[in-house]
């Protein structure tokens, strides 16, 4: 079997997911996660499919048919060797909710400390709200985190908490239960 990770990314329209998803059943490969959404009109999407290795190509050329609508494909080919080192990394998961009026470097300046700190963001959703209350913009975000075993929790609280200070924000970050 191999791993791909496919992502579109192009104008809306109907039936993309469905012809992703009639080419991978096509091919015999089993669709095994994926996050797809409208930003700005535009369908992004990216999923994980395993594929036998006898089929591999004929389901690369039927994703990359798409780019006849119009519609950008990238596919990379996993390696597995990669893949299961990163899963056999030992750390624990965590979240990260972010609240605060919306301004330039808010998702750079989280995530530069969070490498600092040697957390990886896993997940990232973001988005702009207006704020009735003053007119202007809200900015939210959500974040799940890898943040490694023998990380100080502490440390990485006390961070944020300095980051959430200047940028004037709330910062909410939880280690999720085992």
């Amino acid at each position: 079997m191999r791993s791909l990770v496919v992502t579109i990314v192009g104008p809306d329209q109907e039936g993309i997911v469905e012809s992703l998803s009639s080419a991978v059943a096509k091919h015999g490969a089993t669709w095994v996660e994926s996050r797809m959404a409208l930003l700005a009109g535009q369908f992004a999407g990216i999923f994980h499919a395993s594929v036998p290795d006898d089929q591999a190509e004929g389901l690369c050329t039927s994703l990359k048919a798409c780019e006849d609508r119009g519609l950008s494909v990238v596919i990379q080919d996993v390696v597995q060797d990669v893949a299961d080192e990163v899963a056999k990394q030992e750390h624990r998961l965590a979240r990260l909710d972010l609240v605060g009026g919306d301004r330039t470097g808010i998702v750079a300046a989280v995530s530069r400390a969070l490498l600092d700190v040697g957390v990886n963001v896993v997940e990232l959703e973001t988005e702009c709200l207006g704020a009735p209350w003053s007119g202007g913009t809200l900015f939210k975000a959500t974040a799940i985190l890898e943040v490694p075993e023998d990380s100080s929790l502490t440390s990485i609280q006390e961070v944020l908490e300095a980051l959430a200070s200047d940028l004037m924000v709330e910062i909410e970050f939880a280690v999720a239960d085992d």
